[in-house]
């Protein structure tokens, strides 16, 4: 994932958080006095200097932005950054198919309005949007959505999906579930998605993947006090090289293989003789120091080959080519760790 993390805490990239997490987060910010229409202002200012960025706005005046605006914040946003766009001298046009909208997105549309910026209300106009627009903001659903998209917006965001049409969702793809990122209905194919505070456990979801093209992390500041107090009881759920690195156990200069660890690796037989190879490429990437590799005896030699590093121990095997006993010389209690079961198949007791 990429990420516009600057002179913040590097653990920001590990957190992953579901949308009642977002909420008690953002909650806490509140109830300490930013005011809902600064952090919105706030937000869409970095979702604009992102976007500029990702599409090399600043090089190409005059570019034609479709901005789709749902009914709440995420509308809101997408409303802050049409204004600055066309303000930049860009060709905007707003669609916005809903009838009701929290206040301050209302008053963003308002002020929108004002500036004379095209407002379509049906989304029979996004077809069209196909052909006469150069880039597409998705700024309907952000975290928090449970109801399926259906009916005539489920058709436009489906005409969308099948064109060359670049899309900038914010927050997350519309449609996409924010915990499971699970598709309700349908949903946005986005070609970059710009996640706001933190990651949302969509951005790991397997279903959702497809959706999210390139994902960005646009950090606004969220204080780190209040994100600790909400996740204080969770665990670190994504990996990154920085927080690999710190949990790896420290080797001294002077250290050898017999100092960091003896591995005896149960596996194979000559049905699964990949299964061996693989684990045992699997051992040494592992850093372990020392390891031994148990297989069928018809493997040895091939495996020898393969992990020059590495004892092959070859071991008596059954009719079938799997181990039926260990080398008497294989003493369990000298070794570190044992691991036993790739590629044995039944015959291996």
């Amino acid at each position: 994932m990429e990420t516009k993390l600057t002179h913040r805490p590097a653990q920001l990239e590990t957190y992953l958080v579901t949308a009642e997490q977002m909420q008690q987060i953002e909650s806490r910010v509140f109830a300490a006095g930013m005011p809902v229409a600064a952090l919105m202002e706030k937000v869409a200012e970095l979702i604009t200097q992102a976007l500029k960025q990702i599409l090399n706005l600043e090089g190409l005046p005059g570019s034609r932005i479709g901005v789709l605006v749902g009914p709440g914040h995420n509308g809101g946003d997408a409303l802050v950054v049409a204004r600055e766009l066309w303000l930049a001298g860009h060709e905007v046009v707003i669609c916005h198919p809903f009838s009701k909208r929290k206040p301050l997105t209302e008053r963003h549309g308002n002020y929108a309005r004002s500036l004379g910026i095209p407002w379509e209300t049906s989304v029979d106009a996004l077809a069209q949007w196909s052909q006469d627009c150069d880039y597409l903001i998705d700024g309907l659903f952000g975290f928090g959505l449970e109801r399926p998209i259906e009916g005539s917006l489920a058709a436009a965001i489906a005409t969308l999906n099948n064109t060359n049409l670049p899309i900038l969702s914010i927050d997350l793809p519309s449609g996409i579930h924010t915990d499971t990122g699970q598709i309700l209905g349908t949903a946005v194919k986005a070609t970059h998605t710009l996640c706001l505070g933190l990651w949302k456990r969509a951005f790991v979801q397997e279903t959702a993947l497809d959706y999210l093209g390139t994902p960005h992390l646009i950090d606004f500041g969220l204080p780190l006090a209040d994100i600790q107090a909400v996740l204080e009881a969770s665990q670190v759920q994504r990996l990154t090289p920085q927080t690999a690195r710190q949990r790896l156990p420290h080797r001294a200069a002077t250290a050898h293989k017999y100092t960091a660890g003896h591995l005896l690796l149960i596996a194979g037989s000559r049905q699964y003789a990949g299964a061996a190879l693989l684990a045992g490429l699997g051992a040494v990437a592992s850093g372990v120091g020392m390891l031994t590799l148990a297989a069928p005896e018809s493997l040895r030699l091939w495996l020898v080959g393969q992990l020059p590093g590495a004892l092959v121990v070859g071991c008596t095997e059954g009719d079938e080519g799997g181990i039926s006993a260990l080398p008497e010389d294989i003493h369990l209690d000298r070794y570190d760790v044992i691991a036993c079961g790739p590629g044995l198949t039944q015959q291996a007791k």
